[in-house]
């Protein structure tokens, strides 16, 4: 008897293992610690006297503390952001920021807030903001590019999906195949019409889309005030959520050119006029140690976190600037 909770713990453990493996995405991280250590600045590339920031933008985008495995969290992506940009205010040898962009979006509200705080920085600060993008800028990771003066992307990137997004689960039917009824008291008609035990009403539904229509409209018109020679009508041609290679971007003049990091790294050093130091801010165990580091494998989201991202549940249904394939 004593094997048996052994072995059912055992089955679990496997069966988690292998679903990490086939999905992809599932992250053990043991710290069961919830704050998180100070910054610390380490070099990775460059001996010159004029320091670079290098600043991730990797993974979805969100305004949520990250949850670890095991209980334990760690800041915000939009905490991250903020407290990078303000050690960074306090370094006068910074002359630069450099964006490493590898992202499928994330909510509306996150992007725009990394957004704003980028370009309060940059005028604060006085300093250039370049981004490099690696396999995907796409939705609310192209909004927060937006902030750069130069754009440019690896020849194998994909650009764009410029667009808002948001899922709303109806499980009426699965309820009524189970005998289950869901009850609701409420002060008006609308008021629980984001609820999944429920489909949308025709007015719920035009509601809906006029939030989306909005959001969808802001982000069409920060393309247009941040692109030179694109207009609003131009951005709406493509703002239909395709995605685009770093060429048809290119085109498009969503982008300013096609390079790799190292050749991002000598445009930096003949605007600063001379070699550069490139630097990046990490916690305790999580070192950089050149400029590919810490690349996630894949930035799109997968079963194990399209829950927390989409489905209601303690943070609420959220709008999405994301390229969900």
């Amino acid at each position: 008897m004593t094997d048996r909770p052994n072995r059912i713990f055992l089955t679990a453990a496997g069966l988690i293992l292998i679903l990490c493996i086939f999905f992809g995405g599932c992250t053990f991280n043991f710290n069961l610690s919830s704050g998180a250590a100070p910054f610390k600045e380490t070099v990775v590339s460059g001996e010159g006297e004029n320091k670079v920031l290098l600043i991730p933008i990797e993974g979805t985008i969100s305004s949520l503390d990250k949850k670890s495995f095991l209980g334990g969290t760690a800041p915000s992506f939009v905490e991250t952001v903020r407290e990078t940009l303000a050690k960074a205010e306090r370094d006068s040898s910074i002359k630069a920021v450099w964006l490493r962009v590898n992202s499928p979006g994330g909510t509306v509200t996150a992007s725009d807030l990394v957004y704003h705080e980028l370009l309060r920085f940059k005028e604060k600060s006085r300093l250039k903001i370049y981004v490099s993008i690696m396999d995907l800028a796409a939705s609310g990771a192209y909004y927060i590019a937006m902030a750069g003066d130069q754009i440019l992307a690896h020849p194998t990137s994909l650009v764009g999906s410029v667009g808002v997004i948001a899922l709303k689960v109806n499980m009426e039917g699965l309820l009524e195949k189970i005998g289950v009824d869901f009850e609701v008291v409420k002060s008006g008609d609308k008021k629980d019409f984001l609820s999944p035990w429920r489909p949308f009403t025709e007015t719920e539904k035009k509601l809906f889309q006029e939030t989306i229509d909005s959001f969808h409209e802001r982000f069409v018109n920060i393309i247009a005030e941040n692109r030179d020679g694109l207009e609003v009508a131009d951005v709406r041609e493509f703002a239909d959520g395709r995605i685009l290679t770093a060429e048809q971007a290119k085109e498009k003049n969503l982008i300013d050119g096609i390079a790799y990091l190292d050749e991002v790294q000598k445009m930096i050093e003949t605007d600063l006029g001379g070699e550069i130091k490139v630097v990046s801010y990490y916690r305790p165990g999580r070192r950089k140690s050149n400029l590919y580091s810490n690349v996630p494998e894949k930035p799109a989201l997968n079963i194990f976190n399209i829950q927390a991202n989409f489905f209601p549940g303690d943070e609420g249904p959220q709008f999405m600037y994301l390229w969900l394939p």
